[in-house]
């Protein structure tokens, strides 16, 4: 449920999920970060989108109940890794609203342009999950001190109050998005740039970002011990239901 196409030397890759938000499965998780490693040594750069109103409403937590949040939380700090081992850029076109895991993967990112839909939203403390993707590393060095209670108050934000603080750096209008994505990463991937050195030298170190990892698996490990977060998704799930 994700599409790949090539524009003008940049991969382009598609959350298609638009009926369901973009959530992502485990499957879809597994695809994204092959797909990033497949166009990630090769051609100008990346781009990663979403259709419909969402860019991605982050886990899927209908099918994540009942299986391990380690391995749940594992597919999305591969995603990350993913994105840190490539050599080209990687920018987010982020057409809507970002949810969790999908909001954090792109705090690796090189950039993240929106339009004025966009919105991130942290909810996870208030569902019983613990963050991922290294965002207890990466958020911080986007937001500073903001991030400790970006994510105790499962703050969601306007693309306006997302740029403000850091999670954007641009919003552009919808129809403008991809174009402008792709513009940005082949102009810094411009012939006779030493772009992949500075990617390199300025990217969070993946040392760095893998003892992140470690912590957050142990935070996951803790939170499915403690039960709060099968509590946390079978509340969420049975809202759903009764909406």
């Amino acid at each position: 449920m994700i599409d790949v196409t090539v524009r003008d030397e940049v991969a382009v890759i598609t959350l298609a999920r638009p009926d369901k938000l973009n959530a992502l499965t485990a499957a879809m998780r597994a695809d994204l970060a092959a797909a990033v490693r497949e166009h990630g040594g090769s051609g100008r750069g990346i781009v990663v989108t979403g259709t419909g109103r969402a860019f991605s409403a982050g886990e899927d937590i209908n099918q994540a109940v009942g299986r391990s949040l380690v391995e749940e939380v594992e597919l999305f700090h591969d995603m990350t890794r993913a994105v840190l081992e490539t050599r080209v850029p990687v920018v987010a076109a982020v057409n809507g609203l970002a949810v969790g895991g999908a909001a954090e993967w792109t705090l690796c990112f090189d950039a993240r342009i929106g339009t004025p839909a966009a919105e991130y939203f942290l909810p996870e403390n208030h569902i019983g999950l613990s963050i991922s993707n290294a965002a207890g590393y990466l958020l911080p060095r986007l937001v500073g001190g903001r991030a400790l209670r970006l994510v105790l108050d499962s703050t969601r934000m306007s693309a306006e109050d997302a740029l403000a603080v850091g999670l954007l750096d641009q919003i552009v209008d919808p129809e403008a998005l991809v174009e402008t994505a792709i513009a940005r990463v082949r102009h810094w991937s411009a012939a006779g740039t030493a772009t992949a050195v500075h990617l390199a030298l300025l990217r969070p170190p993946l040392a760095e970002v893998e003892r992140a990892f470690q912590v957050e698996t142990e935070a996951a490990k803790q939170v499915e011990a403690s039960g709060i977060a099968q509590a946390g998704m079978d509340a969420f799930v049975n809202r759903k239901r009764a909406d």
